[in-house]
């Protein structure tokens, strides 16, 4: 009995359906791109200072530069180790007093500034910014600075908690349905979450996109390696991938040209209800439709392959089943990721693999956002470097294996991030950075790779995660491991 493998070697492993479904779902990928590292532009925190009733008025009728305007009004450094006074701090001073003159006006209350008595901005902030973010739409800095730093672990938790949720529901009710479900709940709390009305609405609405994004992201991924055969899954996974370095550039340019972050936000979000149209533009996975005895349907799917391919399907399609397999007649748990000592120790190292990855690539351009020069320009190349790190995963793959990779990458990646410590020129950091953004960026497409290929396929199928791969891996195992 021919399963979906051989099928798809008769009718086409990578032929024009195939080829067709994986742009249309390469743009989820890019879609998702602003959800993951928005912050960057969406929580961008400008210089500011503490809003000082009178200031303005005085600044005018002197007629003020902004620099001395600055350096009449606003408090300069404080004691080693503290805060930029500045920022957080204001003189507690009446600037509508006709007593002060437009030369060095504080010098009529005391001899010296240090003496003056500070408070906190009691009536908001002022941005050196033309445009908005929710940083300075909703004041989060000084004491309120940790809320921007909640708002991406929200998103970071919805991933996290979203995973597992939508790994469960593509197996129950299939990969289109999961997908659709996702796009559409996706793209109405991007929508209100760029009308919040407060802080903690957008924050909802942001923990509510991070708990669908992630695994609307892993659908697509699941449909399209399940669509092709065995010979172009891999580099469909890694271009899969690569489509979402495409997200960041794209987005880089939207950023420019639309510095206020609603509109931003609204321009990531809306497109995303035209993902709605795969409803009639993608298939439901006959790898699945076979596992639920929907053998029908699945065979439908194949010949409609067959016929986009330009190929006449086999004679013996009707016969179409699931890969046989004793393994899978197990019923398999998340325990088995930890039944044996060998799957112990490759989980335990996976584990640790993801989570030193996802922590160092999102610090890296949390880094960018935090102390760029030129964010958008820095942002840029920093994306573009991801464009060289998959081409390299690309060649490597075959030819080297996973191992030696996935360590070299590794190994660059965190000698980059050590060496920036001790950097002090902008142009050298970013420089060593953009490095390190393309070992980690090998990296992750390695772990990808292997965590699909080190597991016998009844525990990838029980992983929640790892929901993205459901077939069978035709591949040895790696050396090394």
């Amino acid at each position: 009995m021919p399963t979906v493998d051989d099928i798809l070697e008769h009718v086409g492993e990578f032929g024009w359906f195939q080829k067709q479904a994986f742009l249309i779902l390469c743009l989820l990928s890019a879609a998702f791109a602003p959800i993951c590292v928005g912050i960057v532009f969406l929580g961008f925190t400008p210089d500011h200072r503490c809003h000082s009733p009178g200031v303005a008025e005085l600044s005018q009728r002197c007629g003020w530069s902004p620099a001395e305007e600055l350096n009449y009004t606003v408090p300069g450094l404080g004691p080693a180790g503290e805060a930029f006074l500045g920022q957080c701090r204001r003189y507690e001073v009446d600037w509508n007093q006709s007593a002060l003159s437009c030369v060095d006006p504080l010098a009529s209350l005391a001899t010296n500034r240090s003496h003056l008595p500070l408070g906190p901005c009691q009536d908001g902030w002022v941005y050196d910014t033309p445009g908005s973010s929710i940083v300075t739409e909703f004041n989060l800095v000084c004491a309120d600075s940790w809320k921007l730093d909640l708002f991406q672990s929200c998103l970071n938790a919805g991933f996290f908690f979203g995973s597992l949720g939508v790994g469960y529901f593509a197996d129950r009710f299939g990969r289109k349905l999961c997908l659709l479900g996702t796009v559409l709940v996706n793209a109405v709390s991007g929508v209100l979450m760029a009308f919040s009305p407060n802080y903690m609405s957008m924050l909802l609405f942001r923990l509510l996109q991070g708990l669908v994004s992630k695994g609307n992201w892993m659908a697509g991924y699941t449909l399209i390696t399940e669509f092709v055969g065995s010979g172009s899954r891999r580099t469909v996974a890694i271009m899969y991938q690569m489509a979402f370095t495409v997200g960041l550039v794209a987005l880089t340019g939207l950023a420019y040209a639309l510095p206020h972050w609603r509109w931003l936000q609204l321009a990531v979000s809306l497109p995303t209800f035209l993902f709605l149209l795969y409803y009639w533009c993608v298939p439901e996975s006959p790898r699945w439709l076979l596992s639920q005895k929907r053998n029908t349907e699945a065979i439908k799917i194949m010949d409609h392959i067959a016929q986009k391919n330009g190929k006449l399907p086999p004679a013996d399609l009707k016969m179409l089943s699931l890969e046989e397999d004793v393994t899978e007649k197990l019923s398999p748990s998340f325990a088995d990721l930890f039944r044996t000592p060998r799957l112990r120790k490759r989980t335990f190292i996976l584990m640790y693999l993801w989570f030193t990855a996802s922590v160092l690539y999102q610090g890296l351009i949390l880094h960018m956002g935090a102390t760029s020069g030129n964010l958008y320009l820095d942002f840029l190349y920093s994306a573009l470097v991801e464009i060289p790190g998959a081409f390299i995963t690309l060649i490597t793959v075959d030819r080297v294996g996973r191992i030696y990779p996935m360590a070299v990458s590794n190994l660059l990646a965190g000698a980059a991030c050590l060496v920036m410590i001790f950097i002090s020129l902008h142009w050298l950091n970013i420089i060593i950075m953009c490095v390190g953004r393309m070992g980690i960026t090998i990296a992750i497409q390695m772990i990808c790779l292997v965590n699909a290929e080190l597991y016998p396929t009844f525990v990838r199928k029980a992983k929640p995660k790892e929901n993205t791969i459901y077939l069978k891996v035709e591949t040895s195992e790696p050396s090394g491991t």
